[in-house]
């Protein structure tokens, strides 16, 4: 470790790689509230976050083990979960009166596409005022999951090479070819 009369230590949470102040800087001088995304290998969750001096007030909150309240059978790890979890957030952001945000990624990558732009285009679209470019997000077909409900008839043909591939979906009574119109059906009951 270095040491000396001109040597500063960083804080621990830059030395952990757990946060980037520059970036965390920029958007609290922006002086709106966030929307911080967080996933993991099971789960997506989102919060709506407003700065104090004693320290961050989650306003609102939302996590994909809520979709199963309201009838999603499917992964709660997938884009379409994603999704699904950003309306739901923008519905209990309604209730709060909040009606605009910005989006804060931490420190993950931004790759186009990916689930962490599908929760905030779930956002926008369950009325939430974001700034957000949807080039970035993902296309429709894959936010319905079109592409594996056609993997899952493709698998089909050939169910002896992959006998335990949509395991998750079979145990909870999904067939993985059903789910554009399982996940049509969930998003009808979390806008009304």
């Amino acid at each position: 470790m270095a040491t000396g009369p001109n040597y500063i230590v960083q804080f621990r949470r830059k030395r952990e790689q757990r946060t980037d102040y520059r970036k965390r800087l920029t958007l609290l001088r922006s002086r709106n509230a966030r929307i911080v995304i967080r996933k993991s290998l099971k789960h997506i969750s989102m919060q709506v976050v407003d700065y104090s001096v004693a320290g961050d007030k989650v306003l609102v909150s939302a996590h994909t083990k809520e979709l199963a309240k309201h009838g999603w059978k499917a992964g709660t790890d997938n884009i379409s979960a994603a999704y699904l979890c950003g309306i739901m957030l923008a519905k209990k952001a309604k209730a709060k009166k909040i009606t605009h945000a910005i989006a804060d990624l931490g420190l993950y990558p931004s790759v186009k596409g990916n689930k962490l732009y599908a929760a905030i285009k779930g956002a926008i679209d369950g009325g939430l005022a974001v700034p957000f470019d949807n080039v970035i997000a993902p296309d429709a077909k894959r936010i319905r999951g079109e592409h594996i409900a056609a993997w899952a008839a493709h698998v089909k043909k050939d169910a002896k090479k992959h006998p335990h591939q949509f395991t998750k979906y079979t145990k909870h009574g999904l067939a993985p070819e059903n789910l554009p119109a399982h996940f049509d059906e969930t998003k009808k009951k979390l806008l009304s």
